[in-house]
């Protein structure tokens, strides 16, 4: 027996800033994202011979253990051990366990909170633990911020947990998943318009996030200012896409990157900066970064006819336009025959 599991990515549109603590606790925040065909994937096989083996692709690291050895937090695979030692995962009897994701670190589609979600899955899965969906991404949540000590915000965990367009609320003792019912010939219109781009880059988001959140505890009125559009942006998409009034939306993504720049002066760069004016310039109505900023991917939304324009300058600055769909599924988990598995 081996069980599997996958976690979508997911595109944020609006509100990302406002999911940081400490601001949902004291003024209460949302976010618009979407999940994405682009997953985070694991594999964990129960072993008989009290070896523990713990496998990254995308860091090129393979790590072995005795079943007994104490798994020291030493820069190597530290979530994944931290995920063990919290949900007590740790087997007598070992097990392998294989991760791998579609987007590298950094990107700006949640793929380490995706990969993070893929694991407590998997170890759901290895002790058939009652987990609902929120207990599994509120977990999530806790071993990379609060075990770990990352910097970050809630939504990517709950979005790849979830799937689908959502509109989460984040409060002090409580978070509200929203699913949205997009309209099929929305999504496909969606589809049609919005082009994402690789700017090349990845970038770490704690300094980012770092400096947002000094900003708004130290009371600056422009961040203040800026995560309070956040909100009302998220509300106003979110309406956008129900109304089916997308040109609106392009808007309110361009709006969106605005007031995201004015969260900290590291979000944007020249860069990036470049390639938006770029973008605008072929006729992209709106665009944002996807994650904290810095790097990673860029999204633009463009009327069709003016898509291949974009992307071709796009292509001509360094950036790789990149096809993707949307995904209506969260996470996903199932057990396999080992037998078959080896095959």
């Amino acid at each position: 027996m081996a069980f599997r599991a996958k976690a979508p990515l997911r595109i944020s549109f609006a509100g990302g800033g406002t999911d940081v603590p400490p601001y949902p606790e004291r003024e209460g925040g949302c976010v618009l994202n979407a999940t994405i065909d682009s997953f985070a994937w694991g594999s964990l096989r129960p072993r008989n011979d009290g070896s523990i083996r713990l496998e990254s692709v995308d860091l090129d690291l393979c790590l072995e253990y005795k079943a007994d050895d104490e798994m020291p937090l030493d820069g190597q695979l530290d979530l994944v051990k931290a995920a063990l030692k919290r949900l007590e995962a740790k087997s007598s009897h070992g097990f392998d366990i294989f991760l791998k994701s579609d987007a590298p670190p950094g990107s700006g589609l949640g793929s380490s909170s995706a990969l993070m979600v893929a694991l407590v899955g998997l170890v759901r899965e290895l002790k058939s633990l009652p987990l609902t969906d929120y207990e599994i991404a509120q977990l999530a949540y806790a071993i990379e911020r609060e075990d770990m000590g990352i910097l970050g915000g809630l939504q990517d965990q709950y979005a790849a947990t979830f799937g689908g367009f959502n509109f989460i609320e984040f409060y002090k003792d409580r978070v509200i998943v929203n699913p949205l019912r997009i309209r099929p010939d929305i999504v496909n219109e969606l589809e049609h318009n919005l082009l994402l781009c690789y700017t090349g880059t990845t970038r770490r988001s704690d300094r980012i996030i770092e400096d947002q959140t000094r900003r708004f505890q130290e009371g600056n009125p422009e961040a203040l200012s800026a995560l309070s559009q956040q909100k009302q942006l998220a509300i106003d998409m979110k309406n956008a896409l129900l109304r089916r009034k997308l040109d609106d939306f392009g808007d309110l993504l361009h709006s969106a990157w605005q007031a995201k720049r004015r969260m900290s002066s590291r979000i944007s760069n020249a860069v990036i900066d470049e390639l938006y004016e770029a973008a605008q310039k072929q006729g992209a109505l709106g665009g944002k970064i996807t994650g904290a900023g810095g790097g990673g991917y860029i999204l633009f939304y463009c009327r069709f006819e003016r898509k291949h324009k974009v992307a071709e300058a796009m292509r001509k600055m360094g950036a790789t336009p990149v096809d993707f769909a949307f995904e209506t599924e969260g996470l996903q988990t199932w057990r396999i025959d080992g037998a078959a598995s080896d095959s």
